[in-house]
Parts: structure tokens; sequence; C-alpha cells
């Protein structure tokens, strides 16, 4: 049969072509690899390849905000498997992200990464920025198997664990609140007693990426229950609600901002909350109101975050009262850089972070609030690689913050 239209005359060339064309030049392997293993909870979903020189390139998937250019991948968490002893060199891809609407890249805050043989006992390592958006990491395998994470993981069954830890403490109430886009039970945790002159809020992990706020509220708890005689009389003085783990199906599933359904648990607190697209804000929401009408408002709210700068943000929406509400940030932010590790100090005058928590709270609610964040790469204060451990002393830090907060301002 003749082959005479253009299509098959193109696909008959095409084959020729190829078979007398020169095979493209296959790109080195990484000597000694074998395979990146994300088949475990809150690994980084990616796709990788070996480039000309050998590096291994890890392309991390972005997920998006919905009805926004907004997108975000800055989750790193995988295992490694190759040969003993092989030196590998992993660069990192799609780190253009997009934030408020501008190309905004997180390969300037990509100054450290962790390593782990065994996913519990981690180190630092160093980070080398490449022209463009570009990280590189060096490591030397220690055995068959290495795990990577751009900080010390806290993952859904971490908090599990805490919780069956602490539940049947006579201090301790967890009581459900709602669910997630999912269907995961999210809970509020109360340490102290409910009858407690004053009340603090502190909610962790609105973006599954950012895991120093659970180790902080693991810490603070460890030091209230600790049973000695200054927790006894921080107990006397204030009880502490905790939302531990805000959007525990991007945890669960590795993802770096949003709610899997397209939201970002940390902005829209200017208006009520969408309990379709953003069910997680709907039950916290919710818990907060119930609280007022019960004459419990929180006296004092902080939405604890990860990022490359480490600062308190206090927000100035236009709402009366508000130079009181910056006179009592400037009470706490003294009391943090006294009585803890904290040093990076507040934001500027002017400043707005507007649909945040921090602001919403306070515009909304009348809560002093704020957001805070801790420093992925380095603690000045403790001149010291960020860990699980140096965040938890700073938790155990805040039981004593909040009581002289309340004794100098005493809402």
């Amino acid at each position: 049969m003749r082959l005479t239209s253009p299509l098959r005359s193109g696909w008959l060339l095409a084959l020729l072509f190829a078979a007398v064309a020169p095979a493209a030049e296959a790109a080195p392997e990484a000597d000694g690899f074998e395979y990146i293993d994300t088949g475990f909870e809150n690994a980084s979903p990616l796709w990788y390849e070996t480039g000309p020189d050998g590096a291994i390139l890890v392309h991390l998937l972005y997920d998006h905000e919905r009805s926004s250019p907004n997108r975000a991948a800055g989750h790193i968490h995988f295992r490694l498997h190759a040969r003993p002893g092989a030196s590998l060199t992993l660069e990192f891809r799609n780190l253009d992200n997009v934030w408020n609407g501008r190309k905004a890249s997180v390969a300037g805050e990509l100054k450290v990464a962790v390593v782990s043989p065994d996913g519990k006992a981690w180190k630092p390592v160093a980070l080398e920025r490449l022209p463009g958006d570009r990280v590189r990491l060096a490591v030397t395998m220690p055995g068959p198997v290495l795990y990577v994470a751009r900080v010390e993981p806290y993952r859904l069954s971490d908090l599990d664990r805490w919780l069956k830890a602490i539940a049947t403490n006579p201090l301790v109430e967890i009581a459900p609140i709602g669910r997630t886009a999912e269907g995961r039970e999210l809970e509020i945790v109360r340490v102290g007693r409910p009858d407690a002159p004053y009340r603090v809020f502190l909610r962790a992990r609105a973006h599954p990426w950012e895991p120093g706020g659970n180790w902080v509220v693991q810490g603070l708890v460890a030091r209230l229950l600790s049973g000695d005689d200054e927790a006894k009389r921080h107990l006397e003085r204030y009880c502490v609600y905790i939302l531990p783990m805000a959007n525990k199906d991007g945890v669960a599933l590795g993802r770096t901002r949003f709610n899997l359904r397209g939201k970002d648990l940390n902005r829209d607190w200017g208006r009520p909350a969408d309990p379709g697209l953003s069910p997680e804000n709907h039950a916290l929401e919710a818990w907060l109101e119930e609280m007022i009408r019960r004459g419990e408002r929180p006296h004092l709210a902080l939405e604890l975050h990860n990022d490359g700068d480490g600062r308190l943000h206090v927000s100035r929406p236009p709402v009366e009262g508000l130079e009181r509400h910056l006179d009592r940030m400037k009470t706490l932010e003294a009391l943090l850089r006294e009585h803890t590790w904290f040093t990076e100090g507040s934001t500027t005058a002017e400043f707005r972070n507007a649909g945040t928590l921090g602001e919403g709270w306070l515009q909304r609610y009348g809560v002093d609030a704020a957001v805070h964040e801790l420093n992925v790469n380095w603690i000045a204060g403790l001149q010291d690689y960020p860990s699980a451990a140096h965040w938890e002393l700073y938790g155990g830090q805040l039981a004593r913050v909040f009581h002289e907060y309340f004794d100098a301002v005493r809402p």
C-alpha cells in the first residue's frame, strides 16, 4: 500500500530520520545513586532527573491557590537510596513561587537543609545558592538510605503520639471542633483551668511546610505540665488553648502552603470563613465565637509560622484602640527578648498583614493577636541552626513570657 497522505509521509520521514540520526547523548548517571522515595507520610511531591554534570535535579511540585496566580513549592522531605559512601549532589528546582500575585523565589530563603540516616536524628547541612532559582546540596551517604528535609519534620503521626501522651493529664482537655477538607478531625487542646483569669490561644501549621510551631507548642505544654512551683503559678494566672495542626491534610500529603481546596489558611480572616473552601478556618471561627458568647474571649493569640526572617508581625489595621494594642505588643516583644532566645524584633511602623489571623482577630473580635514567624535558617539568639530541641526550649520559655505579660498588661 502506498503512503501518499501528508500525515503518512511525515510519519515515514520521521522514522527514516530517526534511523539515521545520531542518538542524543544520555546524561551521566550520578555515581551510586539509585532512587528518591516519596512514598511515606509528609514526603514532598516531586520528580527528578540527572543533569548534564551528574547532579540529581529535584523538581518540587507546586501547590496552587484557588482563583489566584499564587503558587508555592518549598517543602522538602524525601528519602535517598544510594550506595553507602556515595557522594551525591542534589539541585532543587521549581523555586520561583508566586506570592500575593508577585514572583518571589524561595531560593533566597533556602540556606540550610537537614539530613538523617533514620528520620529521627537530624543534622544541618549548608546549601549552595546558584544563579537563577537554583539551590544545591552535597551529601555523602552514611548507609543505603538518607532522609533529606528542609527542616526537622513534624508529621501527623507525631501529633497523634503527642496528643495520646498528654490526653490523660487532668490539666488537659482535648476537644474536637470540626474536620478538614479531607475529613481529618481538628482539635483544640486546653492546658490549665478554664476559669483561670487569662486565656492564651496559639495556632500552628496553617502552612504545611512550617513545623516549628508544633515543636514550640509541645515545649510550652511540657513546661506547663511539669508540676513544679513555677508551672503551678503560671496555671493559676492563665490557661492555654491550642489548635496544634490547622492544615492536617497538607501536612499528611507533603504540601507547601494551601489547603486541599486551594485556600491559604492564614488569609481571609477579615470576613467569615467559607465552610466549603476552608472548613478548617470555619471550625476555628465557630469555636472562637462560642468562646466569646460564653464570656471566654482569648486575651492574647499567636499564629506560629516559619520563614527566613523570624519576626513578630504586628499588624496595624484602622481599629479603635489600636495604640493600646500596639503598646501591648511592645510589652510582649520586650518580654520575648528578656526571657527567650528571640532577638529578631517586630515589624516596622505602618505594617499591614491584611487577612491574617493576627489582623483579622484584632479587627473582627477585639483579640490582641499577632503572627509570630520562627527563623528556619538560623537562631541568632543561640548562634545555632534551628532544631526541634531549640524550638521546644522556646516553647518552654514562653510559659514565663505569658505569666509576666498578664502581670504587666492585665487586659
